[in-house]
């Protein structure tokens, strides 16, 4: 089968010819029709998250095809969404309380297990979701990981009225469009020249699109990018009582700050993962709401392209491998 494989950190991808992978006993091989390209992948290609599998396959949202079955949940033929999360050990303290998102021994595909950017991809059935109805494979990769992790931070700011997310992302796209339709405000925060994206936050349904450090009062905030100093400037328009959410797996350091910004009952919080229960909510939130995501469609053997117009800024929407 075709791959893109990660052999070192902070080195191209190379193409590989390699076996279909084995299927074990509640498993699933998954023929992969598409699978999109996440800031996360990004991460662990440059070096930013530590300790991958090597030689690695990323990616870890796969939208795809059941090709073989050793799991009563699936069968041959049923389309299929496989995330992030792909095992966690079921026994600690963290999954045994719901927080399997936190389990010390967890697996994630496209870092610790081969994941998508390739023909074949094997998965543990627990963890995957069957997708949505009415979604094309190409659309529904990004809900995989920018929906489903967006939907648990999304989730944390209860019932604030007026977000402002920061990074106008995949994520942001698809959050904006649920936001939208739950009655609230989203004002999108990015690059104060990105002109792109505070007008594609504009038609997504933002109320307000603006450079990272205008002032706008706001209720919570989730961050996206991986800015740490994008933190401080949500603190200084938060409200008294607000949150917010940093919301990716890596982020560079958030500067020091003064008390007065946090004082008044400010909450700064991290999203780390997410469990199957978000997986559920969130499928069960797209049975009444279509959201819609830009994207920007490779073939697999472009998958260094797409990570490179990620990496720079280029890219505007979502990269989705089209395998």
């Amino acid at each position: 089968m075709r791959a893109m494989v990660l052999e070192r950190q902070r080195e191209p991808l190379r193409p590989q010819d390699r076996p279909v992978p084995p299927v074990g006993e509640g498993q699933l091989l998954v023929q992969v029709d598409a699978c999109a390209v996440c800031r996360t992948d990004l991460h662990v290609v440059d070096g930013e998250l530590p300790d991958p599998r090597l030689p690695l396959v990323p990616g870890h949202q796969i939208a795809g095809t059941v090709v073989e079955s050793h799991s009563p949940s699936f069968s041959a033929g049923e389309r299929v969404g496989v995330p992030w999360l792909g095992w966690t050990c079921g026994r600690c303290r963290y999954c045994t309380t719901g927080r399997e998102n936190l389990c010390d021994h967890a697996r994630f595909t496209g870092y610790t297990l081969d994941g998508g950017y390739a023909e074949r991809a094997v998965a543990d059935a627990r963890f995957c979701f069957r997708l949505p109805g009415g979604y094309s494979f190409e659309e529904a990769a990004p809900l995989l990981c920018a929906g489903l992790i967006g939907y648990r931070a999304y989730r944390m700011c209860a019932a604030a009225r007026r977000l402002g997310f920061y990074g106008f992302g995949s994520a942001a796209q698809i959050l904006t469009q649920v936001a939208r339709a739950d009655g609230r405000e989203v004002h999108a925060f990015t690059r104060p020249d990105d002109a792109a994206a505070q007008e594609l936050a504009r038609a997504q349904g933002a109320v307000w699109a603006g450079g990272s450090g205008e002032r706008v009062p706001l209720d919570a905030a989730i961050v996206f990018a991986p800015a740490g100093p994008l933190v401080v400037e949500a603190l200084r328009n938060l409200e008294k009582g607000g949150l917010v959410v940093c919301a990716g797996i890596h982020m560079s350091d958030v500067p020091s700050f003064p008390y007065e910004l946090l004082w008044g009952e400010r909450v700064v919080r991290s999203v780390a993962n997410l469990t199957r229960e978000d997986g559920t909510s969130f499928f069960a939130r797209l049975a009444s709401l279509r959201v819609e995501t830009r994207r920007r469609a490779y073939p697999l053997e472009d998958a260094n392209q797409a990570l490179a117009d990620l990496r720079s800024g280029a890219l505007v929407g979502t990269a989705v491998l089209r395998v």
